[in-house]
């Protein structure tokens, strides 16, 4: 059986609230069409995205790959209509592409939205084949370029006059002593694109803390190992801010700004507590020069870190829809329909205001993020863990919205909560074994 025959199985999104979703893939079944497909089900902005869209009375379908499909609370979603679990790109872009250009035949897709580094990249090496069938909703090519290399958007930045954190590019282990005496420890070890592939596979590389020279060769040797080159950064110990902007041919559309209190992992990680701010001056001005100067089109959220005088450095410029992307559409700006609207060739909204001082919570990320503060105790960076312990516990006391948590589309949470309780259950066996064999 061939690669484009041996695809999917449509899982119809009512029954998927009720049973675990499959794990290979099936033959593709005739469906659609639908006004967007949504990728990566498995994450909350792509739930965010399916709400939103099918508030409005479109019609949307989602997919995840095998391996990640099951308790997906997208799939539970009332306004997911129909469910599809692709085969994995991770060692080989091919079987993703062909099933994704049968799927999109089939369902007759008006959009494709995409949330994660991995399927962005096979987006982009296939893009001229996808777009001969569907508009994907992603700036042109020229600025993901930029977008996605840290080094490039740095240096971008740099001209622009917007600061930019101490640091050196390094390619390889035998580099790391050069850069540990110019910019000295603690610093962070940042891979400058975010997905690599390999010969035979491909991977997620994510920021990592080094506090010593065993860590910082430790860090640079993982994150070279597919051939990435590493950011090798002063830490900073400030605020994080996020700018998200809106920009569709010169003009902006939509501005939002978010403060996270607290991330996972601590260190640069995914927000799971944050707040909605006003844009402040400063990161609002320089964001928007580097957003016109890269011409990044759609949806981007450019993230800043203030170090212990306040003063803003430019962290990266995300352009595909982030994680934390629900506190900007409850404070009134649903980025995800603006992103289908430009994506689909319609008029586009413009959003002026939004209500500030809105608290969203991951739960599941937060209570990692504080088991996390007791595990990395006096780590730079790290909240103290009587504190920490604190801090999670009164933020139950403060009005907040929980990711996954909508009151006219219940299922979805209950299928997270069940996700993460069948994680921990994994995660403390695997911790008692360790223990016993110690």
């Amino acid at each position: 059986m061939n690669d484009s025959s041996q695809l999917l199985s449509v899982i119809d999104a009512q029954p998927a609230a009720k049973q675990e979703a499959p794990h290979e893939a099936q033959p593709v079944q005739r469906t659609g069409p639908y006004d967007a497909l949504v990728l990566d089900a498995k994450l909350r902005q792509s739930l965010v995205t399916v709400r939103s869209l099918g508030k409005r009375g479109l019609r949307v379908a989602a997919s995840e790959i095998e391996g990640l499909a099951s308790h997906v609370p997208t799939f539970s979603s009332r306004w997911c209509q129909e469910a599809f679990v692709a085969p994995s790109y991770e060692q080989s872009p091919a079987p993703y592409v062909n099933y994704l250009e049968q799927l999109l035949d089939r369902t007759r897709a008006r959009v494709l939205i995409t949330s994660s580094d991995g399927t962005l990249a096979v987006i982009r090496q296939y893009r001229e084949r996808l777009e001969k069938r569907v508009r994907i909703a992603l700036a042109d090519e020229p600025a993901l370029a930029i977008a996605i290399d840290k080094d490039r958007t740095l240096e971008i930045a740099k001209q622009l006059g917007i600061g930019i954190p101490p640091g050196v590019l390094i390619n390889s282990v035998d580099e790391v002593g050069a850069a540990l005496r110019e910019v000295g420890l603690p610093a962070v070890a940042k891979p400058v694109e975010s997905w690599l592939w390999g010969d035979q596979e491909s991977e997620r590389l994510i920021s990592q803390l080094v506090t010593t020279p065993d860590e910082a060769k430790g860090a640079v040797e993982n994150l070279t190992r597919l051939g990435g080159r590493v950011l090798f950064q002063k830490f900073l110990s400030g605020r994080r801010e996020a700018v998200n902007l809106f920009y569709v041919q010169g003009e902006f559309y939509a501005h939002f700004a978010q403060f996270a209190r607290r991330t996972q992992p601590p260190l640069g990680g995914t927000s799971v507590y944050r707040q909605s701010i006003a844009v402040p001056g400063d990161i609002g001005e320089q964001s928007e020069k580097l957003v016109r100067a890269i011409n990044l089109e759609g949806y981007s959220e450019v993230e800043f870190r203030r170090d212990a005088d306040g003063k803003p450095y430019l962290m990266e410029i995300n352009p595909r829809l982030s994680a934390s992307v629900e506190v900007a559409v409850r404070a009134g700006v649903d980025f995800p329909h603006l992103l289908y609207q430009w994506a689909s060739g319609g008029p586009i909204d413009r959003i002026t205001s939004y209500r500030v001082g809105g608290w969203m919570r991951y739960l599941e990320g937060d209570l990692l993020a504080t088991v996390q503060c007791f595990t990395q105790r006096g780590r730079p960076g790290v909240t103290p863990p009587a504190q920490a312990l604190f801090d999670f516990l009164i933020s139950f006391f403060i009005p907040a919205g929980y990711d996954y948590i909508d009151w006219k589309d219940l299922r979805p949470g209950l299928t997270a909560t069940i996700d993460f309780m069948r994680s921990l259950k994994r995660r403390l066996r695997k911790s008692f074994s360790q223990g016993r064999n110690n």
